[in-house]
């Protein structure tokens, strides 16, 4: 009985969350490869506004701070080996596409110390995204990030618009068309 109701109820969450996260976005078009497991909602969707740490213990920092542009969100960790393989792809889009219109966040959630992320992030060959925390994990459950690495798109007033679970080729022709795509409708 239980197995039943259990499939029953992950039926209708799939069907749910399927009708939630309809694919309307121009740049939806542009998914191949590993960015057709990127998510576009429907309708963007609130985010926490939970604070993060900053890098090099330069305080505290909102999302809201980042109102204004796109900005990729990855949620990752120094233990996390889909993490390191993806992390040079981020930073290759920031090189990119980084500017007023477009960022990437990376924020370190979970058990990463000051150390191994500086550690991580120079044996990555990484000099131009940040080094954020999320030590106890109130931004990334408020969010919803079960899991690592998870990647959120925000629009320009700070909503979730898209999200992928697990690693991707940010680097790919698939991925920046996108992000060109989202910055041009601006």
């Amino acid at each position: 009985m239980k197995r039943i109701v259990a499939a029953i109820m992950y039926t209708a969450l799939a069907l749910g969350a399927n009708a939630a996260m309809a694919d309307t976005s121009d740049a939806a078009a542009l998914r191949t490869g590993d960015m057709k497991k990127l998510v576009f909602y429907g309708t963007p969707e609130s985010v926490s506004n939970a604070a993060f740490e900053l890098a090099d213990g330069e305080g505290d920092q909102t999302l809201e701070a980042y109102q204004g542009k796109y900005v990729l969100l990855n949620f990752w960790a120094t233990w996390c080996a889909p993490c390191r393989k993806e992390m040079p792809m981020l930073s290759e889009l920031q090189d990119q596409f980084g500017g007023d219109d477009f960022e990437v966040l990376t924020i370190a959630t979970g058990r990463n110390s000051p150390e191994g992320i500086t550690k991580f992030f120079a044996d990555t060959g990484i000099s131009n995204l940040p080094r954020h925390q999320d030590p106890k994990q109130k931004l990334a459950s408020q969010m919803g990030i079960f899991g690592l690495p998870i990647t959120v798109i925000l629009d320009p007033e700070g909503r979730e618009i898209a999200r992928l679970r697990g690693d991707a080729d940010w680097a790919s022709d698939s991925a920046k068309a996108i992000i060109a795509e989202l910055i041009s409708e601006e």
